[in-house]
């Protein structure tokens, strides 16, 4: 959040005083805008960059970030996020122009750097990508929200709207996640690379509409978050992942609209930057207040530069993906900036940089060529864009000018490109920086490989002859590899198994490891419909559920074999038929969160081979492991164990 210093208001009287505050502020902005109040005649553009921390041996989230701020608690740029395993960088904003774009890049290089060495004294390293591969739907549990009331604050806030029961994802790709969680901190699956544009007030309706019209080509050229729990989802997952994780919305049987707090918008601006402060107070309730807040109006009448405090506090709880924001410059004078939140983290800072000058050139590129977008393009087009980025990435066709109709490959390298050309040289950035940034764009479409694409393909390879948990590991490790070396995303090789030095599943729990994808029965089917339908799934185990999905028993291969042995027709005794005469209704279960070593156990000791997997709540079927989970990742250890003895 964007100021510290926030809570949950405690009674009406403390909302309806930030309430107050907050139209002051609207009132203050306005008049600002209307006296030409803002900085003029400099544009400066910045970025934030989240990350994720790790574990150096098994690449999975390390909840360690307090600690580590703690151990670098000199360094004024370095700040935390929602849950304990992020870290946010501020870069120094600088001027558009010159070497703008190799400064961050550098300052980038080398805040990173002293993160990473400040993290080898933990065990761990970082990881830029817009989702980590390797999370794990336990990371986000409330538990492991960073400690800070803040964040406590703005969680409990969020609850307190929620008109369900829970925050669901539901997402199809190339596999489908549906699940429900407990709290709104599935956002912290997100990290991004958010840039600022500094834009003057004349300009701000312009610039605000030409992002919009822009966001779904820099999502497809961009795009870096496809694997979620070990599932295949869309290319940059991150957009519909942060919209359901804070939506505190329901479905209903009738058609009234409610707008998630985290949204791309409803239509093109037309009059100011006051018409979206005006519809997010109008549509979203305030979440939090500020602890100290001044009197916007008091101070205008002074003639000083008020900091609308109220205004950014309920800003920084709507989370629009072109978000505008409010600040006071060096000089004491206000200015206005557009932040573009769809960058994902990574693949590399230099992809991240080189994504920037796309988007930032693009930007007043497209200001020079063409005034008003709208004009050109319907809104309508623009958010189907927006959405077929997402889940497509640069395999999108987008619609553009004149009702045409481009491949995002063909957009980006014969439309957007010459145009970001122009932009970045009209701000007079050095000719060596447009060339090294543009070309690294121009290279990835080229290759048609993003970040998105490269792991897509690097995890269906790794799948053919590993677990999930493994490929996850190994694709994450060869990411933080490739970052190390600061290779362009569009040069990574996909990874091999082997590049992943050590992997220790006997430190998993049964929910990365178990099988999902269940077939069952319910203890009213024929017991010959059973029989055919393990030996056509070749399968020896076929868990029993009621109607509501909860476990009610288990019928294996030999309970079948013992049934027809005893009920062949020289028996003379009457033949069972159903599922539920023949079943075992207490089978040996564990929960998700039991360690496969645990497990494990349970199988050896009570000799079973097989053990189903049920929510401890409800007594719900989730998954099962069988012995042949436990061979598959044995086998693996013996092929590490061959390899490292052969070298």
């Amino acid at each position: 959040m964007g100021e510290a210093k926030v809570s949950v208001a405690k009674d009406h009287k403390e909302l309806q005083t930030f309430m107050r505050n907050l139209l002051n502020d609207l009132q203050s902005l306005e008049y600002m805008i209307e006296n030409d109040w803002f900085e003029k005649g400099i544009t400066r553009i910045g970025a934030e960059q989240e990350m994720c921390i790790v574990n150096s041996k098994t690449y999975k989230p390390a909840k360690i970030n307090m600690k580590v701020i703690e151990a670098m608690k000199d360094c004024a740029w370095l700040d935390t996020e929602l849950a304990q395993f992020n870290l946010e960088t501020n870069m120094t904003p600088v001027e558009f122009t010159g070497r703008c774009f190799r400064q961050m890049e550098d300052e980038n290089l080398v805040n990173i750097a002293a993160i990473r060495k400040t993290l080898k004294n933990f065990g761990s390293n970082i990881a830029l990508a817009g989702i980590l591969p390797t999370l794990r739907k336990t990371d986000l549990d409330l538990e492991n929200l960073t400690e800070k009331p803040r964040y406590m604050g703005l969680m409990r806030a969020l609850q307190s709207h929620l008109i369900g029961n829970s925050f669901e994802l539901n997402l199809n790709g190339i596999d489908e996640l549906h699940v429900k969680h407990d709290s709104p901190l599935l956002e912290a699956c997100n990290t991004s690379f958010q840039v600022h544009l500094q834009v003057e007030p004349k300009d701000f309706v312009c610039l605000y509409n030409i992002a919009q019209m822009l966001t779904g080509p820099l999502i497809a050229i961009s795009a870096n978050s496809p694997i979620v729990f070990g599932k295949r989802l869309w290319h940059e997952t991150r957009i519909a992942l942060f919209q359901q994780s804070l939506d505190t919305r329901t479905s209903h049987d009738h058609l009234r609209e409610r707008s998630p707090r985290v949204n791309f918008g409803n239509g093109w601006l037309h009059g100011s930057i006051l018409e979206i402060y005006k519809e997010d107070i109008a549509r979203f309730r305030v979440l939090m207040t500020a602890d100290e807040v001044e009197d916007s109006i008091e101070q205008i009448l002074k003639k000083k530069t008020p900091k609308l405090k109220a205004l950014q506090v309920h800003n920084s709880t709507v989370y629009r993906w072109n978000r505008p924001c409010y600040g006071i410059s060096e000089n004491g004078q206000p200015h206005l900036r557009i932040e573009a939140r769809v960058l994902p983290a990574g693949p590399t800072i230099v992809d991240e940089v080189a994504n920037s000058a796309f988007w930032l050139g693009a930007m007043i590129g497209m200001q020079k060529r063409c005034s008003d977008v709208t004009t050109r393009l319907s809104w309508e087009d623009v958010r189907d864009n927006f959405m077929k980025a997402a889940q497509y990435g640069i395999d999108t066709k987008f619609n553009w000018f004149d009702d045409k109709k481009y491949t995002a490959t063909d957009l980006i390298i014969n439309e957007l490109l010459p145009v970001a050309k122009e932009g970045l040289e009209e701000k007079g950035v050095d000719s060596t920086d447009i060339d090294r940034y543009l070309g690294i764009i121009h290279e990835r479409a080229k290759a048609h490989m993003t970040g998105a694409r490269w792991q897509l393909r690097a995890f269906t390879k790794l799948k053919e002859s590993i677990t999930t948990d493994e490929a996850t590991a190994v694709m994450t490790a060869c990411i933080v590899k490739n970052q190390e070396k600061e290779m362009p995303v569009h040069t990574w090789p996909l990874p091999d198994p082997s590049e992943l030095e050590e992997y220790v599943p006997s430190r998993l729990r049964v929910e990365e490891f178990m099988t999902t994808d269940l077939i069952t029965v319910q203890k009213d089917i024929l017991i010959d419909f059973v029989a055919e339908m393990m030996n056509w799934r070749k399968i020896r185990y076929m868990p029993v559920e009621d109607a509501k999905g909860r476990l009610v028993g288990l019928v294996t291969s030999r309970h079948l074999l013992r049934h027809y042995s005893q009920n062949n027709k020289l028996s003379g005794k009457t033949p069972t038929s159903m599922v539920e005469d023949i079943m075992l209704t207490k089978p040996l279960t564990v929960t998700p969160k039991t360690t496969i070593m645990a497990a494990l156990e349970i199988m050896r000791e009570n000799k079973v081979g097989c053990l189903p997997v049920i929510h401890e709540k409800d007594n719900e079927l989730v998954g099962i492991i069988t012995e042949m989970d436990f061979l598959r990742v044995s086998s693996r250890l013996m092929e590490r164990l061959e390899l490292t003895n052969s070298k």
